[in-house]
């Protein structure tokens, strides 16, 4: 259905409980759809729940570049000013401006960032290469897979255009792979000293970046600990 046919003829809106996230009525499609926006903020909540636990330095670092990215998205909302499809068939959003999707550009910024992750920071340290490559290709589909289908979760929803969604996938690969090699070649070196301050050392905050395989590592460590 055209753009102009369904922001002529919306349909009754009902929403996830406490997120606020609405789909169709009746539209079973939808409903899984609005559950798949909810990705990016289950990741986010990951990242939490990660640095409370493991505070490791590169996971601080990434989730960082989550929140510059959010910064960017909402400097060029405001920038652009371009509003979302169909003005007024959500009553729930926290802004009118549309340009570009921060759905959009947060999951691609993610899957991107963690790309270059797999294949560029994850050294091999064992001899199983072809199942080490054959896992990163699946979890690399499964990734992709994510960030297309909430991007299209946008545009089914109304929530945004195809060209806001485009947009913000642009903005996103783009500061994911800068923020990457920021982390790699700037923040990475200087890892180990800032795991050393004493206000580090108190709250157990640690660097892995020497450590190729930090999967590995640290299977190999619990393995021998408990035997």
């Amino acid at each position: 259905m055209a753009l102009e046919e369904q922001c002529s003829a919306p349909p009754r809106w009902r929403s996830i409980s406490l997120t606020h996230v609405e789909f169709p009525e009746d539209d079973l499609t939808g409903q899984v759809l609005a559950y798949i926006s909810l990705l990016p903020i289950a990741i986010l909540v990951g990242f939490v729940t990660l640095i409370v636990f493991k505070r490791e330095l590169h996971t601080i670092s990434f989730f960082g570049g989550l929140i510059l990215n959010e910064g960017v998205n909402w400097l060029l909302k405001h920038i652009l000013r371009e509003p979302r499809p169909c003005a007024g068939a959500h009553t729930t959003l926290h802004t009118e401006y549309g340009m570009p999707s921060s759905h959009s550009q947060l999951i691609w910024f993610f899957v991107v960032y963690f790309f270059l992750f797999l294949y560029l920071r994850m050294h091999q340290t064992n001899n199983a290469r072809c199942v080490d490559l054959l896992w990163r290709h699946i979890l690399s589909i499964i990734l992709l897979g994510m960030a297309l289908s909430v991007s299209y979760s946008r545009v089914y929803l109304l929530y945004h255009t195809w060209s806001q969604v485009f947009y913000g996938g642009v903005a996103g690969s783009t500061i994911g792979i800068i923020w990457f090699f920021i982390t790699q070649e700037v923040l990475t070196p200087l890892f180990p000293k800032i795991a050393a301050w004493p206000i580090s050392e108190y709250f157990l905050v640690r660097d892995t970046s020497l450590i190729p395989n930090i999967l590995w590592f640290e299977y190999t460590v619990t393995r021998s600990e408990a035997r």
